[in-house]
């Protein structure tokens, strides 16, 4: 299938970005880690567009169906740190792109980002890889930096010292529909008309759009010869924070916002704050809060002269967000912070239910007969969540979404990419879809933090002149724990998955254009 859908600029398709031949005319090929996140999802189908073959290293191919490309690139299943996948993943290739990042990792993050960097640094020297472009933060010399950034500085040094050719781009704040910071900056201006802030909030900051981000990224495969050194990147305003939320709130035409500076806000107390009143979950936000303890401003800006700006220039900050807000309002995200993976959290598929023999598990099971149709049916089942809400109680599911923000989880305000599309790997609210059956089955993983594996299917098939709705939950409890959960949440069952099953199938009845 190819990716017919328009991309906002850069596209790939112009002339400075597009893919140089090799000698012998064939295309060139590169390697994307981080294939399906926040930046890696829209470089992609650009890098396609451009004229490269593209070969992904994914964990879990079965999320590339989140993403239109999905069947236009070359797989190869594993991680970074799997010597056997990266064998197969860094034959032949042009150039490799490094996009991972540990955001949300646990204490040991940095010692796992190192490992994974010196595996795949020593995979691609000894399969001659042309070069890496790998992106890294925007951070001052010669201070103690917060430990993401250090990591982030470390990665790119084991890079320039493999041997392969790197080029190591350091973005600031980056600006985009669906980026968590921008996200941070939007829920803080639109929740808090006066907001108490950590002293950070005075420090400057160059945010850069992901538009320009990309640019960068895209023109550093072409570079020649290629460079083994760091680039600054940054967009053409300098702010600090304070402004660049008072600046959201001038294009989302809100008032300007009251900020005090207090020096008592430390970058836990801030991430749980954040926590709270945004969707952005304390395990995203500590890193980037922590990010911001440092003044961020691009020092040089040598990659102009390798890689020129795009055509009009860089974008302003201002521009960026109207931007982002524009393809928020049209449910046009690309991608998004939501698409991450949550740290911590079991990945581990259903299992069939043969293979439940001999372990406990406990189920809720619930049938509903409806006159919609079948696709009608799917059209409510596929929109559940985000905005269409839950469909039973909502104060009883907004109190277990409280429950998880409050130990740290996603809880209910993360929502959902797209109030209309949906596919494996998109995140609902504290779920993930695990699987997805167009017009019969929607299978949901738990992503809240609960003793133990829980899963959601919600499926639909015709019969007589309707539809049979069938939703079951299924949990393996963890030990003495889960058994525990599961006796304290059933006597909610009746009120929660009863009345889900009865009102999904009366959306469905209703009249959809009323």
């Amino acid at each position: 299938m190819t990716d017919t859908s328009p991309l906002s600029a850069p596209t790939g398709r112009e002339p400075a970005l597009r893919a140089s031949p090799r000698a012998d005319g064939t295309a060139p090929r590169a390697l994307v880690l981080g294939g399906t996140g926040y930046v890696g999802g829209r470089l992609v189908p650009r890098l396609l567009a451009a004229g490269y073959r593209v070969r992904v290293l994914v964990r879990d191919p079965t999320r590339l169906g989140a993403f239109t490309w999905g069947d236009d690139v070359e797989v190869v299943a594993g991680s970074a740190t799997d010597t056997a996948a990266l064998a197969d993943a860094v034959p032949d290739v042009d150039v490799l792109y490094y996009l991972i990042h540990s955001m949300g990792g646990g204490r040991d993050f940095e010692d796992a980002d190192l490992a994974a960097a010196r595996a795949v640094a020593g995979a691609a020297a000894a399969a001659s890889v042309g070069r890496v472009v790998y992106l890294s933060g925007l951070h001052p010399e010669g201070e103690e930096l917060s430990p993401h950034l250090r990591s982030r500085v470390a990665v790119g040094e084991e890079f320039l010292r493999s041997g392969v050719p790197t080029t190591v781009l350091q973005a600031g704040v980056v600006i985009g529909s669906g980026s968590a910071s921008f996200e941070m900056i939007r829920h803080l201006t639109d929740v808090l008309p006066y907001m108490p802030a950590p002293k950070w909030v005075r420090n400057r900051i160059q945010p850069i759009a992901v538009r320009d981000v990309l640019h960068y990224l895209l023109g550093a495969a072409r570079i020649e010869p290629a460079p083994n050194r760091t680039f600054d990147i940054g967009g053409p305003d300098v702010l600090r924070y304070g402004q660049m939320m008072n600046g959201y709130a001038v294009e989302a035409g809100l008032p300007q916002r009251a900020i005090a500076a207090l020096p008592v806000l430390t970058p836990g107390l801030a991430s749980h704050w954040v926590n709270l009143v945004t969707p952005v979950p304390r395990s995203i936000a500590r890193p980037l809060i922590a990010s911001l303890q440092h003044e961020c401003v691009a020092h040089e800006h040598d990659i102009d002269a390798l890689v020129p700006p795009p055509e009009g220039g860089l974008t302003p900050y201002r521009r960026a967000v109207a931007l982002a807000l524009g393809r928020v309002r049209a449910d046009e995200v690309e991608t998004s912070w939501l698409d991450a993976e949550v740290s911590g959290v079991p990945s581990d598929p259903l299992p069939s239910d043969p293979d439940w023999a001999g372990r406990t598990v406990f189920t809720d099971l619930r049938t509903a007969q409806t006159t919609a149709s079948a696709d009608r049916l799917w059209e409510v089942i596929a929109g559940i969540g985000g905005e269409n809400g839950w469909y039973s109680s909502p104060l009883l599911w907004a109190a277990r979404g409280w429950m998880d923000r409050l130990v740290g989880g996603v809880g209910l305000r993360r929502g959902r990419r797209s109030r209309t599309r949906i596919a494996p790997g998109d995140a609902i609210d504290f779920w993930r879809v695990e699987s997805v059956e167009p017009g019969s089955l929607l299978r949901l993983r738990a992503e809240m933090k609960v003793p133990g594996l829980a899963w959601l299917d919600l499926r639909c098939a015709p019969e007589g002149a309707g539809a049979r709705y069938e939703q079951r939950a299924v949990f393996f409890p963890s030990g003495l724990a889960g058994r525990l959960y599961w006796l304290a949440v059933l006597p909610f069952h009746g009120f929660i998955f009863r009345g889900m099953a009865n009102r999904i199938t009366a959306a469905a009845e209703a009249d959809p254009a009323a």
